[in-house]
């Protein structure tokens, strides 16, 4: 940009430096080589020498080296005649004037036209120095090429070292050395036009009419030279085009497409300026980069004339403009007054869609200009530079896309874990790197309820709102669907937990979309570096485990601690295990009885899985149904339980002792389109009554905000099945839904019933659930009844049924068989007679 280091670059007018003293060597010379020679003479020879001089001064190869312009002539020739043929002093002063006429033809600026007629005058004086100090030309033989030679080389020797002295004062050293590396063809073509003119005189000594032949082979050499200058130039060009092309495709990749294009572009255009703009387009800014010569890095300005960059992009076609080319008159109006020489301007196009230009300005050299020849060049760039753009753009995008999500632009898992795996290796003393796990709650209900329009909808407000808040040195991405993270370096794992809370309690404000009103919350799963992971991967999992946690934690937001991972973990291990105890038969069916709260009477029996494992002892079922959730195994562990339960029933049935069994469910079983068809079955191959099985459904299941298990549930209760809601409470549902889903009993969860002895407010839950159910027809099964003082309790609020180790625990089939027969006998102990019985009844 602009604060790039800049060459330097001197004002024309140190050029003089050069240019004085060559002037006062010039006349220092001649005025030694009159006294030595003598006055000038030969006025006619010199007349023909001097138009020789101007013809030979014609350019032929131009050569440009940063701003200045050098050229290659046939000027050898005419001054190897001059030194042959007129005195010392009379050829100082023939091409010293040919130098001044040439360089005010050309129109050169004072310091450029005074430097060149003293750089002829000083090389010339010095050759002519040169044959009058060796022996006196004898004749056309080899003493006399050799005396020829010696003064043409000095020549050149001089012109090249005054044109690198002027460069070196003028750019710097490397600009001087620069000139004196590439001299190579030149000092080629000067020995050339030696040996030419050494032929030329031996021709013409030999006779006057070889001069025609001369002619006819000049005209063929000048129309050589050019075809030469021409092929060179389109050698050069196409070579130029190959390696911008190739240094496009390889820039392209690693983001400095624009520095490679548009410094190759000025250098191959030999243009002063070269600008690439491209206007803003989608998340890409306007781009507006201009190399300028001896400037080593892009500037942020341009000299193009906007109204020829607007006509070439309105119009989709190249304007050019300049002394060599025609143009729009508006073009050329802007071009006088912003003081530029010529100017061509392309249009970038991907398709038929104009993405941009492509401009040079200034062609360099002072007797430099743009031509029409260069126009398709220029445009063959153009199209080169406008696949690579495109193809950069796109590599750009997909390297975006790749890191990015693309509903909320935020960094996804890939660039967050990134991150964190350049944040940890960074151990700052005193300082942890926090990682804030936010789960959006509820999202799932937001989309079943009001669309997935909307619940995007929510996810970009719940984005915006943590970009906006969270510390400018945080990182905010979205690891999961409905899943964001925080991460930033803080001073302690408290200050985590400090953030979270205030993040979370801003996000929490309602969410209004036109006529939608919304309220979304969050919880929060912190974990940090190094207190709890090295790995990336491990502290993403560690916060999870932590929002797991935060679900069921009243402030709604978890630190992570070891304790959580060994569960995860542990149950991860058991899902191998699981499948084969399934097949093995190694989970058992445990029963524990329901019984009525006022007579104590059996009334029927809840199944529940257990499982001891052989490693790890006894599995809490909620561990191993979350992992058969997790591993396709929910179907056969149903099923089983689904089947004891049934042929245990028509055991007791055929007893003549018919008894009720209840056998939870998951909300999956629930969703499951083929759970009714399977139960239906199991009922015809067991020969079950339908009433006697109630299916129980945890409250988190069926009591979402929605309809959705409601399909399900009426399938069941069409087939005859009785259905409970299990654990109600613990989701804080309105007791209104339970009037909209076909159930026939609740099931009080066990925490409100064990606090109902000491805690006013369970025990006016407990009551409002009982009040409220028996008026919806629902039968009331308080769980976890545990003591006698809680018992009567139940039995002043008017619950039925209950069960709990007041009763008993879930026991094993031959356990419940003892139990049943210890319950129905008589006790004939004295002193227990007012130990009630407890039998089966239908």
């Amino acid at each position: 940009m602009a604060g790039r280091p800049r060459s330097a670059r001197r004002s024309p007018e140190h050029a003089w430096l050069i240019t004085g003293p060559l002037a006062i060597f010039a006349v220092v010379l001649a005025a030694v080589l009159g006294v030595l020679d003598g006055p000038p003479g030969e006025w006619t020879w010199a007349a023909l020498v001097l138009a020789l001089a101007l013809l030979g001064d014609t350019p032929l190869l131009f050569h440009v080296v940063r701003r200045q312009t050098t050229v290659m002539t046939f000027s050898e020739i005419p001054l190897l005649f001059g030194l042959y043929l007129l005195p010392p002093l009379t050829v100082v002063l023939v091409f010293t004037l040919g130098s001044l006429i040439t360089q005010i033809y050309r129109r050169f600026p004072p310091a450029k036209l005074w430097f060149n007629v003293a750089r002829s005058a000083a090389a010339v004086s010095l050759a002519s120095l040169v044959v009058l100090a060796l022996p006196e030309m004898q004749g056309f033989g080899p003493s006399t090429w050799g005396i020829l030679v010696a003064a043409v080389t000095t020549h050149a020797l001089v012109t090249l070292g005054a044109v690198a002295g002027v460069f070196a004062i003028m750019h710097g050293a490397q600009a001087g050395w620069e000139v004196l590396r590439t001299s190579g063809p030149g000092l080629l073509t000067v020995m050339l036009n030696v040996a030419m003119g050494l032929v030329i005189v031996i021709c013409l000594r030999m006779t006057p009419w070889s001069a025609l032949l001369l002619l006819a082979l000049a005209a063929g050499l000048v129309l050589l030279y050019r075809s030469y200058a021409q092929f060179f130039r389109q050698h050069r060009t196409l070579a130029d085009v190959y390696e911008l092309t190739k240094a496009m495709s390889e820039r392209g990749r690693d983001g400095t497409l624009a520095d490679s294009l548009l410094g190759r572009v000025r250098a191959l255009m030999q243009a002063e300026y070269a600008t690439l703009w491209l206007p803003a387009q989608g998340r890409h800014p306007e781009v507006l980069l201009t190399a300028r010569v001896e400037d080593s890095g892009l500037l942020d300005f341009s000299r193009t004339p906007l109204v020829a960059r607007e006509r070439a992009t309105g119009e989709s076609r190249t304007v050019a403009a300049g002394s060599r080319m025609d143009g729009h008159p508006d073009v050329r109006e802007a071009l006088r007054k912003a003081g530029l020489k010529d100017v061509i301007v392309t249009p970038l196009r991907s398709g038929q869609a104009v993405i941009g230009s492509l401009e040079v300005v200034n062609r360099l050299g002072d007797i430099g200009h743009f031509t029409p020849a260069d126009v398709p060049i220029f445009e063959t760039i153009a199209a080169h530079a406008a696949v690579a753009l495109e193809n950069s753009r796109l590599v750009d995008r997909l390297r975006y896309d790749a890191y990015h999500d693309g509903l909320t632009n935020l960094p996804n898992r890939r660039r967050v874990t990134g991150a964190l795996e350049e944040a940890v290796r960074v151990r700052a003393p005193n300082e942890v790197v926090a990682l804030l796990l936010f789960d959006v709650a509820g999202l799932r209900q937001v989309n079943e309820s009001v669309g997935h329009a909307a619940g995007d909808r929510v996810l970009v407000e719940v984005a915006a709102r943590l970009r906006a808040l969270a510390p400018s040195a945080a990182l905010v991405g979205r690891v999961g669907s409905d899943e964001f993270v925080v991460t930033l370096r803080m001073e302690s794992a408290d200050a985590a937990l400090d953030l979270a809370v205030e993040l979370r309690e801003q996000i929490r404000d309602r969410m209004v979309f036109d006529a939608l009103v919304l309220d979304v919350d969050t919880v929060v799963g912190v974990a940090v570096h190094p207190d709890h992971g090295d790995d990336p991967a491990i502290l993403l999992q560690r916060a999870d485990l932590a929002v797991t946690k935060a679900k069921s934690a009243p402030e709604g937001i978890q630190l992570f601690s070891p304790g959580l991972e060994s569960r995860s973990s542990r149950r991860l291990g058991l899902a191998g295990d699981l499948r084969r105890a399934l097949d093995q038969a190694e989970v058992q069916v445990y029963y524990q009885p329901k019984v009525t709260l006022t007579d104590r009477r059996l009334v029927g029996v809840e199944c529940l899985a257990r499982w001891v494992h052989p490693a790890h002892g006894t599995v809490m079922p909620e561990d191993f149904v979350a992992v058969a959730e997790h591993t396709g195994q929910l179907d056969q562990l149903t099923d089983l339980v689904l089947g004891e339960a049934l042929r245990r029933s028509r055991d007791w049935t055929m007893g003549g002792e018919p008894l009720a069994v209840s056998v939870n469910i998951s909300a999956r079983s629930l969703a499951d389109q083929q759970f009714p068809a399977r139960v239906q079955n199991l009922l015809g191959e067991y020969g079950v009554a339908p009433e006697q099985l109630t299916l129980e459904v945890r409250e988190a299941g069926v009591l979402d905000g929605t309809d959705r298990a409601v399909p399900g549930l009426r399938r069941l209760r069409d087939i005859g099945v009785r259905l409970a809601v299990d654990d109600f409470g613990t989701g804080h549902s309105s007791l209104s839904y339970l009037r909209r889903l076909p159930v026939n009993e609740v099931k009080v969860d066990r925490s409100f019933v064990q606090g109902m002895a000491t805690d006013p407010v369970d025990l006016a839950i407990v009551n409002a659930v009982v009040t409220l159910s028996q008026q919806f027809g629902l039968a009331v099964v308080a769980e976890g009844v545990e003591s006698e003082l809680t018992l009567e309790l139940l039995q002043d609020i008017g619950c039925q049924i209950g069960q709990g180790f007041l009763f008993s625990r879930p026991l094993p089939y031959e356990r419940l068989e003892a139990w049943f027969a210890a319950q129905t006998e008589s006790d004939s102990q004295p002193g227990l007679a007012d130990v009630r019985r407890l039998r089966a009844v239908p």
